[in-house]
Parts: C-alpha cells; sequence; structure tokens
C-alpha cells in the first residue's frame, strides 16, 4: 500500500523567492510566514522529502489567500506541478468562497484542468465563517457537482493558542456536514476534536461521509489519538498528514508506525484511505 501525505503546503517559486512581497499582500500569510525561519516549500524540495522518507505522494494543498489573483496565481502553480509529477502530486486548489463569482469560476478552471480537490480553506485568515451559507453554500455545491474533495481548517476550542489556529470550530464543521451531507469533506487537523462527538450516534450519522486529517498532530495532541479515533470512528475515515513543511515527514511518520496499530490498520492510515478518498484512478 502506498503512503500519502494529505496534507502539504507547496508555494509558487516567486512566494518562497520573495516572502516579504507577499507579507506585505496577505494578513494571514503574514500571520504565518513573516518570520523567515518559518519554512516554505516549493515541488521540488518536497519531492526531495518524500524520497527521502519513503513516501510516494502527496495532497498538494493550496493558500487561504484573500485575494482571488493569489488564489489562481497558486493554482496556477498546483496545474504545473500535477502535470509535471502526475504520480508524487494531488493538487487542492485554493479558494476565496467570499468572491462567489470568482470561486466559482475558479472551481470550475481548475476541475478542467484536472485538480483533485479543494482546499485547504481557512475561513478564519480569508473572512468568512465557515457556516455563512451565503458565503460557504455556492463553493461547495460546486465542488460536489465536480467530484472535488474539500480540505478545511478546523481548531481546538480549548487548549494552547498558535499562529494560524484561529476560530473554525467543530460546531461549524459539523454545521457543515448537516447541511452538504453529499460533499466529501476532510476536517484538519483532526476537526478539532470532532472525532470525539461522534460517541454520540446521531452525530455519527451526520459525519458518516467526512474524512479527518492528522495535520500538525505534533503540536497538537499525543500521538496515541491515532488510536483513540480509530476506534471511535473505524480507521477508514483517517488520513495521514503532517502539515508539511511545517513539520518534517520522516519523524512524523516513525511515530505513527511505531505505535503498534496492525498492518491493515496502517495501511488504511498511510495510504489507503487516501485512495479511496479519490478514488483508484488517482493512483
Amino acid at each position: 500500500m502506498p503512503v500519502v501525505d494529505a496534507h502539504v503546503h507547496l508555494f509558487p517559486p516567486e512566494v518562497v523567492a520573495d516572502r516579504e512581497r507577499f507579507v506585505a499582500l496577505d494578513r494571514h500569510f503574514a500571520e504565518l510566514y513573516a518570520n523567515p525561519k518559518c519554512r516554505l516549500a516549493t515541488a521540488e524540495d518536497a519531492l526531495a522529502s518524500l524520497d527521502r522518507n519513503a513516501i510516494d505522494s502527496a495532497f498538494a494543498l493550496g493558500f487561504g489567500w484573500s485575494d482571488p489573483a493569489l488564489c489562481q496565481l497558486q493554482n496556477d502553480y498546483l496545474i504545473e506541478i500535477q502535470r509535471r509529477y502526475p504520480e508524487r502530486f494531488v493538487g487542492f486548489a485554493a479558494l476565496q468562497p467570499r468572491e462567489s463569482q470568482a470561486a466559482l469560476t475558479e472551481i470550475q478552471r481548475v476541475a478542467a484542468a484536472g485538480l483533485r480537490g479543494i482546499g485547504e480553506l481557512m475561513p478564519h485568515g480569508q473572512g468568512y465563517l465557515l457556516d455563512d451559507w451565503a458565503v460557504i453554500d455556492p463553493a461547495v455545491e460546486a465542488a460536489t457537482a465536480f467530484g472535488l474533495p474539500i480540505s478545511i481548517h478546523v481548531s481546538e476550542p480549548v487548549g494552547h493558542g498558535y499562529p494560524g489556529k484561529g476560530a473554525v470550530l467543530p460546531s461549524s464543521a459539523y454545521r457543515l456536514a448537516e447541511r452538504h451531507p453529499n460533499a466529501r469533506l476532510i476536517f484538519a487537523h483532526w476537526g478539532g476534536g470532532l472525532p470525539f462527538y461522534e460517541l454520540m450516534p446521531e452525530v455519527a450519522t451526520v459525519l458518516r461521509n467526512v474524512w479527518y486529517d492528522s495535520a500538525a498532530t505534533t503540536y497538537l495532541y499525543r500521538f496515541e489519538i491515532f488510536k483513540i479515533v480509530a476506534e471511535l470512528v473505524g480507521v477508514d475515515r483517517i488520513l495521514f498528514g503532517t502539515d508539511y513543511p511545517l513539520l518534517r515527514q520522516g519523524p512524523f511518520l516513525q511515530k505513527v508506525r511505531a505505535l503498534g496499530l496492525p498492518e491493515p490498520a496502517l495501511g488504511q492510515i498511510l495510504g489507503g484511505n487516501a485512495a479511496r478518498l479519490l478514488g483508484a484512478a488517482a493512483y
């Protein structure tokens, strides 16, 4: 079974080379990346990491830019690298749902160009609420119509703060899943703790079409969360994701392998679920 990192952020070379210009253009980008010690990665950086750590491929996520023009710049790069490295990267498009007509046009464009998903949406940084239906409904409906899963930043309502945490709460993620039962939703960062509420049968029913990725686990939870969430929701809706380059892929993967999960379950988490989410033709 291939190993797939379902949460990797890649930036166009011009963003990496001229960080300060883009810090000035986007407040949320500045919050996360103004410090030059915060790593930015191009496709070639990620390829070297994938090869070094025996990871077969990755979901290449867009960034939550506020300006649709920056989303388009990001997506042009993702289209390029997916075409250049079709076996290594699955592109997820950057999108600004607040600009509704531009967002719908961009979803159509990236779907025609072969990108396989949308996200990571970052409502807290892009200036809208996840349950502002006038903003979010058209984008989710369009993505669903094109068969594109949507990756969404969700944060914990308690615990320590950190740059980019925001306030995209499990409650709003739940309402989104309830409102759009046919959408394929990936709630990043373990859904801000939402899997724990699946102990409630009615919540589990609503979230049956939701996946949880493990991005940034090192900063958020003990790694036992993999075993606990597997017990709560089953292994078939957990996606291995590191949040590279924020976290290094090798140590993260080693910690997951060291948990002692049964091989079939480990295989699903590390790659099988990603393949099933996108369809076997993606791999």
